[in-house]
């Protein structure tokens, strides 16, 4: 059990407290006051200041609504959070009294808070989180968590005080779809990665996460029918390294684990280019029958499934049944960009094909948007990479029902770099410095797009260069929050000024929880010591 004395003593046995003020004092006294309610990213929809504040006491407990496991569980994830860094006990309770932190569940449409939003109000007795769902209580989770000190994320003991200022936050988001896309095929990257990665996401409202599963240079979830994909096309990566790949079981561990931060998976399944590991892996899937060699190169666009064969439409129907039937999310990507081997009327025909068999097994089909060259299903998503806004395709495809998310390449891929220094990355899409990454609207991305078709906005994270967390993260962060600020808050609020001076205030926080960012000049970053 925790001995809080024993850290005030060994401060004072070490003489800190007749150490002189340092130069940096000032700024230390500042830390230890409340953050204004406006300083979180992304920027709530609206804030009322109001008088007090609330400190966290170490008698103060966690009340949740009874008879609501999900409510209880978002109670545990934030006390999960508090302790180490407190030292408080904080009991989880269902009693009905409004002092401490205080989770309520209230009825639909109330507070005009939605499927995701939530209402934060602080005064001295307790902070009171509120929603109509617990998607919209975790979402006030990580509003709090951010109103709290950044020390509060460390899980050492700290000496507080846990202050709130007071007023009121109401919130809710201004997409439904904001994704992340994580590529684990060109590099693998393990479950612990991918578990940290999401932790890091559901802290700025990602709701989202993208696995791009498949491409020429791995395989990289477990097919039963189809063994050979993982212990063969799952065997290399970009380089040659080892490669590796996920199991059902460790699929799933995924699948809820970020449904424990209520984020939905959506896998992707890259088809008919960039299919190079599973032409190797099964030859019958090349027009001339003979297996590809792998391949660890980062050239793209020169692979294809044969369309016409009867073995590709089974082996197409084998994948999708199979990764369907381990996903309870809604969506399944079946990828469709950059076939540039594939013959304009057999890529027509595969995406016809593909799509009826997506929807046979009960999912929403989503595709890069060069499906919008191709016959869309009703109900189809397209996701929108480029960078130019006058694909025409695209806006027809709009305009006729289709949906969209928000991926332009020179805003939203993470994996550009920052500048001619970055030492990891792409760049040709432009480098994208993070306010290029904050100043852009979806509802105007592509021309002619009518701005009720876009969905959401979702930022892809492509691994040809990428080999582990510390190089996610340099590259996501701190581009990563800019672009959540993008799908969560109104229009209105937008504004680079103001933005800059808040990411800079997560600097502490990131730091505190380990992640490796870089340190944009563009943004007043404060003083680290």
């Amino acid at each position: 059990m925790r001995r809080r004395s024993v850290v005030p003593a060994l401060l004072l046995s070490l003489g800190v407290a007749a150490v002189p003020a340092a130069p940096h004092a000032a700024a230390a006294a500042a830390a230890a006051a409340p953050l204004p309610l406006t300083q979180v990213v992304p920027v709530p929809a609206s804030v009322r200041a109001g008088g007090g504040a609330f400190t966290l006491a170490e008698d103060a407990a966690i009340h949740v609504p009874a008879g609501s496991p999900g409510a209880a569980a978002v109670g545990r994830y934030l006390a999960g959070i508090l302790r180490p860094s407190t030292g408080y006990g904080l009991p989880l309770t269902t009693n009905a009294r409004r002092e401490g932190i205080v989770l309520a569940l209230t009825e639909p449409g109330a507070g005009n808070t939605g499927a995701e939003g939530y209402r934060l109000q602080s005064t001295p007795r307790a902070v009171v989180i509120s929603a109509a769902t617990t998607a919209g209580l975790f979402h006030g989770v990580q509003t709090l968590r951010q109103l709290l000190p950044a020390s509060v994320e460390r899980e050492l003991y700290g000496l507080g005080p846990w202050t709130v200022a007071g007023g009121t936050i109401a919130d809710r988001p201004r997409y439904a779809y904001r994704g992340a896309m994580l590529d684990v095929a060109r590099h693998f990257h393990t479950v612990q990665q991918v578990e940290r990665y999401i932790d890091q996401l559901a802290l700025y409202k990602i709701n989202r996460l993208h696995l791009h599963l498949t491409d020429d240079q791995g395989w990289r979830i477990a097919i039963a029918s189809r063994p050979r994909l993982t212990a063969y096309g799952g065997s290399t990566q970009v380089g040659g390294g080892t490669g590796g790949y996920y199991t059902t079981a460790e699929y799933q561990q995924i699948v809820r684990y970020a449904a424990s931060r209520y984020m939905t998976v959506v896998p992707e399944i890259d088809m008919p280019g960039h299919t190079n590991a599973a032409l190797a892996s099964y030859g019958e899937l090349n027009c001339n029958g003979v297996p590809r060699a792998l391949y660890t190169g980062t050239a793209v666009g020169f692979s294809s499934l044969c369309v016409p064969k009867p073995a590709t439409t089974q082996f197409v129907d084998d994948v999708i049944r199979e990764v369907a039937a381990m996903t309870p999310g809604p969506y399944l990507h079946i990828g469709g960009d950059e076939a540039r081997v594939t013959g304009r009327a057999d890529y027509v025909a595969f995406v016809d094909r593909v799509q009826q068999i997506v929807r046979r097994y009960g999912k929403t089909v989503i595709g890069w948007h060069q499906i919008t060259g191709a016959d869309p299903a009703p109900g189809a998503i397209a996701q929108y990479w480029g960078t130019k806004g006058d694909e025409e395709p695209v806006a027809v495809a709009a305009q006729a029902g289709t949906r969209l998310i928000m991926s332009p390449a020179n805003h939203a891929y993470l994996d550009m770099k920052y500048d001619e220094e970055t030492p990891i990355g792409q760049k040709w899409a432009g480098y994208t410095e993070v306010q290029k990454a904050y100043d852009w609207n979806p509802a105007t991305v592509v021309r002619g797009v009518p701005a009720s078709a876009v969905l959401g906005v979702e930022a892809p994270l492509w691994s040809e260069t990428v080999t582990d967390s510390s190089e996610i993260e340099y590259l996501a962060f701190p581009r990563l929050p800019a672009i959540a600020e993008v799908g969560w808050s109104p229009a209105a609020t937008h504004s680079w000024a103001s933005f800059r001076q808040r990411l800079a205030a997560q600097a502490p926080r990131w730091t505190a929880l380990g992640i490796n960012y870089y340190r944009s000049p563009q943004v007043p970053w404060p003083w680290t010591g």
